[in-house]
């Protein structure tokens, strides 16, 4: 049976390959070893000139999220056409290897040093502009107070889909398409973010394209320049033209290979932030989702950065991608150089290293802590370390409740998941494995003992979950009834996330929802603090796009916890948004924030403390959440200590720390805020406490909130 399904996978593979490659731009084979890769043009072996027509579509994007002067707010790429013809995608510039000539015709020169009078140009283009319309909940605009600059964020798949329903199919020609400040997100999620583009076969037209960004005047946080995001989408598109950006990056994960050139998984090298040495970037062209260059030097939750490499005419400077060749992937080969980067041959001095099928070159969970949880003094003031626990510990053993930290003083067990082929609102709640079911009881029971809460949360990251149907109300209420009950919980927490949430069209009002799965998750929330009484605990985790995304727009994903949160306020025990699953996001100053930043995460977490109009609107004012109710969620992996300690120093006490560049509008902080959430305690002890060590004393020093 499965041996009849991978046969099947591959005839799909094959057959959509064979489609998707009538019709495209010229192609060749390369063969390294016992693999084939298509690259753009013709075979180096024989020397010719391969000219690609091309069409130059310059985007308006129109967003229905933004207004001025009551319109719908546009932002062209119109002006950007006279630049891009003259820059190295278009035109001849002076290159250290390849020659003087086009950017994509000397990366080629570069991957095949040894082929001589061996060309790949593209025509000078039509340009052909069209505008598109961003609906609510597909996408925003960023605008920086201090230097009006604008900036979107956009959801790349529908503004893929939308562009070709507009662009029909150009037989043998390139699509470049180009908007104007924007970054994108993938998977309509906009947690999956950011890229600068995609690129590949539109599998609706056939189409060969490219689509990214042209940065003029950009907020200076953005660190890429006006062409540096085209041509690093040009250069992706020439190592990988058949690619096709709306599959689904999970499903080459798990080994099935669909249209493109597939690689052995490869590492991320030294050159990116510290923090990704040692994780997979994928077995494509470029990281999954982000598309990132293992050149590039940021990873998720920002804008994509890397050091450019720069060239100049006699009116202008560009700044292009550095890029990883194909010696760099496949190591070298028949006919290929031994240069894996260009333009600047320096920007990766050796080949790629595989990942292992763990997803990291080495296991990182292998060891037992070498350090000692320090012990809880002191009375309690209000102030809690709380953190999710999953039950893994060191090298696959089981971490059971007891080993916690006495540092933590809310434990949010993960998770109870919806019940697959189950009644609809069904959650289901499985210990982790080598755990007994009354150890684990015993130990919920000693924790209470301990003045500490033990909560079960439901959903987690991947898991989707709806309540449709008002008639599933019962199904949610009583299964997770059931769960509290025989474990001993002290109440529940919620983390359904996108695309579990997801404001209906029409629905504008945060007061008074009208999405059906919004309405009756409220609904059952009310019945089980009802059934449980008034000392139940209900907590909220929305990640970024579903509380502080309600800023700038209201709709879709953006937003979707505001109406939860509203109308459970007398009855809800804390809200702590993830401010690592996030775009970047405007704060209460009229400034652009990314994450990972003591400014992100005070002016993030001041939207909820202090209020703000919901989708920019003053006539829907999302009111302040009390302060004892707020906490702030960060990700092991992701944050530092030093960032963590001074963002929790300075939300509370209003103290802060050098280098802030966010103004607190409470200047004395807020002292009541309850403190820090971490995904996950499991994660803390394998590195040896070393946040629950810092933050958690931290904390528990302050004087007390009540």
């Amino acid at each position: 049976m499965r041996f009849k399904f991978l046969c099947q996978l591959l005839f799909l593979a094959l057959t959509m390959q064979i489609a998707r490659a009538q019709g495209t731009v010229p192609t060749f084979e390369h063969s390294v070893g016992h693999r084939s890769y298509t690259l753009v043009g013709s075979d180096p072996a024989k020397g010719a000139t391969t000219t690609i027509p091309t069409v130059l579509v310059p985007i308006t994007l129109s967003f229905d999220a933004k207004k001025l002067d009551g319109k719908p707010y546009q932002m062209g790429a119109g002006p950007d056409v006279e630049s891009v013809l003259r820059s190295p995608v278009f035109s001849r510039f002076a290159f250290t290897s390849g020659g003087t000539t086009q950017y994509a015709d000397a990366m080629l020169r570069t991957t095949f040093p040894a082929a001589s009078e061996w060309h790949t140009l593209l025509a000078k283009p039509e340009v052909k502009p069209v505008t598109i319309t961003i609906p609510v909940g597909y996408g925003y605009v960023l605008t920086s107070r201090k230097d009006g600059s604008s900036f979107a964020v956009v959801d790349v798949n529908y503004l893929q889909k939308a562009l070709f329903q507009q662009v029909p199919k150009q037989d043998g020609k390139l699509i470049i398409a180009m908007t104007h400040n924007t970054t994108y997100y993938a998977v309509n999620d906009a947690t999956v973010c950011c890229s600068w583009g995609a690129h590949g076969v539109d599998s609706s037209t056939g189409n060969s394209f490219v689509l990214a960004s042209y940065l003029k005047h950009a907020p200076g946080i953005v660190e890429d320049r006006d062409v540096q995001p085209l041509t690093q989408q040009l250069a992706e598109f020439i190592n990988d033209p058949l690619h096709d950006p709306l599959l689904d990056p999970a499903l080459q994960n798990r080994g099935v290979h669909f249209p493109g050139n597939a690689f052995p998984r490869w590492m991320r090298p030294a050159t990116m932030r510290p923090g990704d040495q040692g994780r997979c970037g994928g077995t494509g062209v470029a990281s999954t989702y982000f598309q990132l260059e293992p050149t590039d030097t940021n990873r998720k939750n920002n804008f994509p950065a890397s050091k450019a490499y720069l060239v100049q005419s006699d009116d202008a400077t560009y700044h292009l991608q550095n890029v990883a060749l194909l010696p760099w992937y496949t190591g070298n080969g028949d006919g290929l150089g031994s240069t894996y980067s260009f333009p600047d041959a320096k920007a990766l001095n050796e080949p790629a290293r595989p990942c292992s099928a763990r997803g990291r070159q080495t296991d990182a969970s292998a060891g037992m802590p070498t350090a000692a949880a320090l012990p809880l003094t002191g009375a309690p003031n209000g102030h809690k370390l709380i953190g999710y626990w999953t039950g893994h510990g060191a090298a696959g053993a089981p971490f059971p409740l007891h080993e916690i930290s006495p540092q933590w003083d809310v434990i949010i067990v993960a998770f109870a998941s919806p019940v697959k082929n189950a009644p609809e609102g069904t959650l289901r709640f499985q210990l982790p494995a080598g755990l007994d079911a009354a150890q684990f009881k015993a130990d919920i029971a000693l924790l209470r003992k301990q003045g500490k809460k033990v909560m079960i949360s439901l959903g987690g990251g991947g898991e989707y979950f709806t309540l449709a149907h008002a008639s599933s109300i019962p199904n949610f209420t009583s299964s997770v009834s059931s769960i509290v009950s025989e474990y001993g919980f002290d109440g529940i927490d919620i983390d359904f996330e996108s695309p579990s949430l997801t404001i209906a069209a029409g629905d504008t009002d945060f007061t008074h929802p009208t999405t059906p799965s919004i309405v009756n998750l409220i609904a059952g929330l009310r019945q089980l603090h009802d059934h449980f009484g008034p000392g139940f605990m209900i907590s909220l985790v929305p990640e970024g796009t579903q509380i502080p995304s309600g800023y700038p727009s209201y709709g879709g994903q953006f937003g979707s916890y505001l109406p939860i949160t509203y109308a459970i306020r007398d009855i809800l025990s804390f809200i702590d948004v993830q401010d690592y699953n996030t775009p970047p996001l405007e704060g209460l100053d009229g400034e652009i924030y990314q994450a990972g930043s003591v400014d992100y995460h005070a002016a993030m977490t001041e939207l909820v403390l202090h209020g703000f109009n919901v989708g920019g609107d003053p006539k829907q004012f999302f009111p302040p959440v009390p302060a004892d109710k707020v906490a702030v969620g960060f990700l092991t992996g992701d944050a530092t200590p030093a960032v963590v300690s001074h963002a929790m120093d300075y939300i509370i006490t209003g103290k802060a720390p050098a280098g802030a560049s966010y103004k607190l509008l409470k200047p004395g902080g807020y002292p009541g805020m309850i403190g820090a959430m971490f995904w996950t305690i499991d994660d803390d002890r394998l590195a040896n406490y070393k946040f629950s060590n810092v933050i958690g004393p931290q904390l528990h020093s302050y004087p007390t909130n009540r």
